[in-house]
């Protein structure tokens, strides 16, 4: 029996783990979600803003009835707070995001760059839990909201009372079937569908203002109940300015607009190094984007607010959760609200796809590079399921409820632009730029405060936040601390002086001495040849080579290793490494050198003094400690057979 069951665990290995050895490169992904091509071979910049359009201009199904829970008559208002904020706060913001990260790194890459060691890797792991709460929310939420319009069908809310929780999982089940198989020709339906779904918003956004117009006493009833609620137009505008971050939904979408510049085409002279024509094109993508949603967020939440009796925004009522559907339904019938409904599923549906696709464009971009995610994190499918079941959790836990994912989606959309803010903010002032300094510090002031309030007054969100930077932290070190005995030299290379050492002693023996570098005198290489050769009772004739690794940034996990060579003091011959990690360096060396002459080399320790559980947390978190052993079990572990192993000495 055993024999009929390997043949198809070893095809479904190689199914799971298809493109896994060509992940190498940072950020890469294979297999059927491959790095998009060369600029020159990419789409056209408004066919690529449908990509990300799915994600953004699909808010639309469930904003304005959010907008319409959080500020109630004063939606509109509050609505046109979020436009000149997203116009002239978040829009500048990611034209320069696009310019200093335009292969798709986003505002993450830009603070990574700025930080090191391992408070730069625990805040980008920190901003890493915030994205996934934006991406996996916007999955959860999006097939929580196209269920919502499916049950909500007035010719299917019988036959599907009491089913939604069921159907969101479905949906997120099929999602995650189709990334299984691969995702192709993403442009094409993404362009399909939110032309198809911008069209009919036309519609039904044009019907509405007509209905508007020709009923007067509509504006005159909604400016009356302001008036008697709120006071005069400047209490109005401050009570706004304090609710707006209630809908800082509709500011989803600029992070995905990034992630997908790769896609964007350029022109023709463009370079990987300088791709100025993908850059323009970006930002004309950003901004169409953002103009386009600010004149649907504006419409929309004037003609729902106007329209929809108060009550039916709450829930269990007929427009929560699809505002714009209710008035497909009221003012153009049951075909036309059946076809409209079944365009919202569709790009909802397929928003949780664009959700997806940056979960596994933004987590191989750092996990692996980290040490922080097992080898197998760097394949796509794995990954799929990993991501397709925590959306079955976080659906289950809100029992697929839109208004109740509401503030983690917002949570996530808002540090992450907060992030950004603060990223540009630096880059502009390393640059010189005054005044763009001044402008986008302010600009990152108004999201640090749109943060704080959406956390003070919806803390569930950051609370699922705090959940996802846990369980990542966590699960990283867990990673890191298995990983920690591997070979994580990408490559080895030598200076010609390094290579004549090398090739020098491989007519004899190869023997190293590790030194840690101190004074770097006479005497010290003096001393510590004359220790080793006593410990291990050697001849005074016993030819060795010094090997020193002077430690660079120990949270690094892999790296390249570059070996040069010096004669100091007129006869001690020395190799210099620098490596994050000196057990990795040294093995690495030994490797090389056994594989360039055929020769098995030796290397010479002195055993380090101390606590060995004290010296194993040195070396785990600053390259540096039980390095005799370490090295060892390195080379255990990269070179199975003992006969060809380097030999480790301590004394």
């Amino acid at each position: 029996m055993a024999t009929t069951e390997r043949p198809h665990a070893s095809r479904l290995r190689a199914w799971m783990l298809e493109g896994l050895s060509d992940m190498g490169k940072p950020g890469g992904v294979t297999g059927p979600h491959a790095e998009p091509e060369p600029p020159h071979k990419g789409q056209r910049w408004w066919r690529v803003m449908c990509l990300t359009g799915v994600d953004y201009f699909s808010t639309l199904g469930y904003q304005p009835g959010i907008a319409a829970l959080a500020a109630g008559l004063l939606s509109p208002i509050a609505t046109i707070v979020l436009v000149i904020v997203t116009l002239a706060g978040a829009l500048p913001v990611y034209r320069r995001v696009a310019a200093e990260s335009p292969h798709g790194e986003g505002s993450i890459a830009m603070l990574e760059r700025l930080l090191s060691f391992w408070q730069g890797k625990l805040f980008v792991l920190t901003l890493l839990g915030f994205a996934a709460t934006d991406f996996l929310i916007t999955i959860t939420l999006s097939a929580a909201d196209a269920s919502t319009h499916l049950v909500e069908n007035p010719h299917l809310t019988g036959a599907l009372h009491d089913k939604q929780v069921l159907i969101t999982l479905l949906l997120v089940a099929l999602l995650g079937a189709v990334f299984l198989k691969g995702f192709l020709e993403a442009i094409g339906v993404a362009v399909a569908l939110v032309g198809l779904y911008l069209m009919l918003n036309v519609v039904v956004v044009a019907v509405g203002l007509w209905h508007v117009l020709t009923a007067g006493h509509v504006v005159s009833d909604w400016t009356s109940a302001l008036t008697t609620e709120h006071g005069n137009i400047f209490v109005m505008v401050g009570v706004a300015l304090i609710v707006f971050p209630k809908l800082a939904l509709g500011l989803s979408g600029f992070e995905t607009g990034v992630a997908v510049m790769p896609h964007v085409r350029g022109d023709r002279s463009d370079t990987e190094e300088n791709p100025a024509g993908r850059i323009r094109d970006a930002r004309k993508l950003l901004t169409t984007a953002a103009v386009i949603m600010s004149c649907f967020l504006i419409a929309t939440s004037f003609i729902t607010t106007l329209l929809i009796p108060e009550n039916e925004f709450k829930p269990g009522g007929a427009a929560n959760g699809r505002a714009l559907a209710y008035l497909a339904h009221h003012y153009l019938g049951g075909a036309f609200g059946t076809v409209y409904d079944i365009s919202t599923i569709a790009i909802l549906w397929f928003a949780g796809a664009s959700a997806m696709a940056g979960l596994l464009n933004l987590m191989p971009r750092y996990l692996p590079r980290y040490g922080m995610a097992p080898h197998w994190a760097r394949a796509v499918r794995p990954m799929v399921l990993v991501f397709t079941l925590v959306a079955f959790l976080v659906t289950w836990l809100f029992d697929a409820n839109v208004d109740k994912q509401g503030g983690a989606y917002a949570t996530g959309v808002l540090v992450l632009i907060s992030s950004a803010a603060i990223a540009v903010t630096i880059a502009a002032h390393k640059a010189g730029q005054r005044g763009w300094t001044i402008g986008f510090a302010v600009i990152s002031t108004v999201f640090l405060y749109t943060t704080v309030v959406n956390v003070i007054e919806r803390p569930d969100g950051v609370k699922i936040g705090a959940c996802f930077i846990a369980g990542i932290i966590l699960i990283s070190l867990l990673s890191r601390l298995l990983r920690a005995f591997e070979l994580r030299v990408t490559s080895v290379s030598f200076d010609p002086m390094a290579e004549r050492f090398i090739r020098d002693m491989a007519s004899r023996r190869i023997r190293f001495i590790a030194n840690e570098p101190a004074r770097r005198d006479k005497a010290e290489y003096r001393d510590k040849m004359e220790q080793i050769r006593a410990d291990n009772d050697m001849p005074e004739q016993e030819d060795f080579v010094f090997a020193e690794v002077t430690v660079t940034d120990p949270s690094e996990f892999e790296g390249s290793l570059t070996v040069r060579g010096e004669v100091l003091h007129g006869r001690y011959r020395v190799l210099t490494l620098e490596s994050p990690s000196i057990p990795n360096a040294l093995a690495a060396l030994l490797l090389h050198a056994r594989d360039m002459t055929g020769c098995t080399p030796h290397i010479y320790f002195e055993w380090t003094e101390g606590n060995p559980f004290r010296n194993f947390l040195r070396f785990f978190l600053f390259g540096q400690g039980e390095v005799a052993p370490v090295t060892r079990e390195v080379l255990r572990e990269a070179e199975p057979d003992r006969d060809r192993r380097p030999r480790v000495h301590a004394g």
